[in-house]
């Protein structure tokens, strides 16, 4: 029977303890991946033209240059808003949707392999935004806060 409460215990402390800090584990290393590339492109060359045929409807029918735009901010934007956990739901789905147009674009054709620029992490990233987006941005969040002074009222 102690071992029952104990169990209860600990694991009822480590439930409480990952309401707060679990989903922020995945929301600043997906924060840093996405911003990371997001600042990339705004320092860098636009590539997406190289590409553009490899991109799915109706993303290869958009400018490259809207389309680096769009892709440079998505991240950028997002990625600030996992930190502080703000719209993170509407920043999830917008990741979603750049993450697959960037696998089938270009990590599809390259195997599994990181190292080959594989598919392998671009499923690591959906498979975590797809949990966030499921299970929300955590109680350490702007968006919590904001719930909880809404239902206060």
């Amino acid at each position: 029977m102690w071992l029952i409460e104990l169990t209860r215990r600990v694991f009822g402390g480590l439930d409480q303890a990952g309401q707060w800090l679990a989903p922020v584990g995945l929301r600043l290393l997906l924060a840093f991946e996405f911003g990371r590339a997001g600042l990339e492109k705004l320092g860098g060359d636009n590539w997406f033209e190289f590409i553009k045929d490899d991109f799915m409807f109706p993303f290869n029918i958009i400018p490259v240059g809207l389309s680096w735009f769009l892709a440079t901010w998505t991240e950028i934007l997002a990625a600030i808003a996992l930190i502080i956990g703000l719209g993170m739901r509407f920043a999830v789905i917008s990741l979603i949707i750049l993450d697959i147009v960037a696998w089938h674009s270009v990590h599809a054709g390259n195997g599994y392999n990181v190292c080959d620029n594989g598919w392998l992490l671009p499923l690591f990233f959906l498979v975590m935004l797809v949990t966030l987006l499921f299970t929300g941005p955590g109680k350490l969040s702007v968006d919590a806060l904001i719930k909880r002074r809404l239902s206060v009222r």
